[in-house]
């Protein structure tokens, strides 16, 4: 059976096509960025379909829309593609060239979308709440340097209370930055009111899904967080292994090794963070791993500190804090369970007692099977070599 592979170079506007045969022939074209033309395109291929186009602002759009007009969609990471489409001439329909070769030869990496589209309005919300926190922060910032520009500091907490804010600005009447700070401040009471908003509809939203309520009951894990972690994610399921999820939340550890010594002994790696992370991703778990070193007496704060009495440097056993919530919040993710702390760093004296507790019981359980079997096979008149072999 025939196979087509299809590179689509996005635009706004435009959208360049590539249609790659494997017989050495290629169509392309060129139609507008709308979904019925786009497709027509895609049902006039022959034989089986294969599409896909670079991860950008609209491939959410496009991957809801064409997914069931071909056999399989490959949302690809750009950054992967980077060093091929640099090379050479650089053009639209040279692009879409080669996606469909990068296509045909499986070298594309896949960006993992959702299906479902109450998920996907939950990561629209949740990526506008922290777009209006980030500008609040913002604007915030440029009240204080436009203060320091005429040589002014705002008493303590007047940027967070409005009257405190209002008396301080009351003198400043006849100042001539009294008026700039005037328009500055009512941004900041906008993206604060828009932030607000944005909050509560997360937590309106997030009741559908149990497990945020549940990743709330962790230290250092609040409703923001939670919902954060859960709708970037999408499901536990991608990840086969903890280092894939830890290495993408930007905790993971790589290790690169190459060339060898004088003797011909491989040089030993070195291991450093992973680069190319989900930066939002990364910010939620290390600050819910350092709020629960800061609040103190609970699992992760005491692991931290057994960490640094062993000699770990602050900086890896912050990490190693980091990577062990996320395990506990991916775990009771793919189990549905509650937050266990009894379950989570135990004490290795604790641990070795509860294990020999189990133990102890387990061997009276089987004692006690054991000398059941025996009065049963009295009972039956059998001996236990023949019931055995029966």
């Amino acid at each position: 059976m025939r196979t087509s592979y299809i590179g689509a170079d996005v635009d706004s506007k435009m959208t360049h096509l590539t249609i790659d045969t494997g017989r050495g022939k290629r169509l392309r074209c060129a139609v507008p960025t709308t979904i019925p033309a786009l497709k027509a395109v895609l049902a006039s291929a022959p034989g089986r379909k294969l599409l896909t186009f670079e991860e950008g602002p609209m491939a959410q759009w496009l991957y809801r829309n064409l997914k069931g007009v071909v056999d399989e969609l490959i949302v690809c990471d750009p950054r992967r593609n980077r060093l091929i489409s640099g090379d050479g001439d650089k053009a639209d329909p040279i692009d879409a060239d080669k996606l469909a070769e990068l296509l045909r030869g499986r070298h594309l990496r896949a960006v993992h979308h959702s299906d479902d589209d109450r998920r996907v309005l939950l990561k629209e919300w949740v990526s506008l709440y922290h777009d209006r926190v980030r500008e609040a922060v913002r604007q915030v910032n440029k009240i204080r340097a436009r203060c320091r520009m005429h040589g002014l500091r705002p008493p303590r907490g007047s940027l967070r209370n409005e009257a405190i804010w209002d008396g301080w600005l009351k003198g400043l009447r006849r100042h001539p930055v009294a008026g700039q700070l005037r328009v500055l401040w009512m941004g900041l009471a906008v993206n604060r009111r828009q932030s607000r908003m944005a909050r509560e509809r997360l937590g309106r939203l997030s009741r559908r899904w149990p497990v945020v309520a549940a990743w709330q009951e962790v230290p250092g894990v609040g409703l923001i967080r939670a919902v954060t972690l859960f709708a970037y994610l999408d499901t536990p399921w991608r990840f086969a292994r903890p280092k894939k999820l830890w290495k993408y939340c930007g905790i993971g550890l790589l290790r690169r090794a190459s060339g060898t010594d004088r003797r011909g002994r491989p040089k030993p790696g070195t291991l450093q963070l992973a680069y190319q992370v989900n930066r939002r991703l990364k910010d939620v778990v290390a600050g819910a791993s350092l709020s629960a070193i800061r609040q103190g007496n609970n699992v992760f704060s005491e692991y931290h500190q057994r960490l640094l009495g062993k000699g770990i440097y602050a900086a890896n056993a912050w990490h190693a804090v980091a990577r062990k919530m996320l395990t506990v919040l991916w775990g009771m993710w793919k189990t549905g369970g509650r937050f266990e702390p009894g379950y989570v760093c135990a004490v290795p004296g604790k641990a070795q007692a509860k294990n020999q507790d189990t133990g102890s019981r387990k061997s009276q359980d089987l004692a006690a099977g054991s000398s059941s079997r025996r009065s049963s096979n009295r009972g039956t008149g059998r001996s236990s070599r023949t019931s055995s072999c029966l």
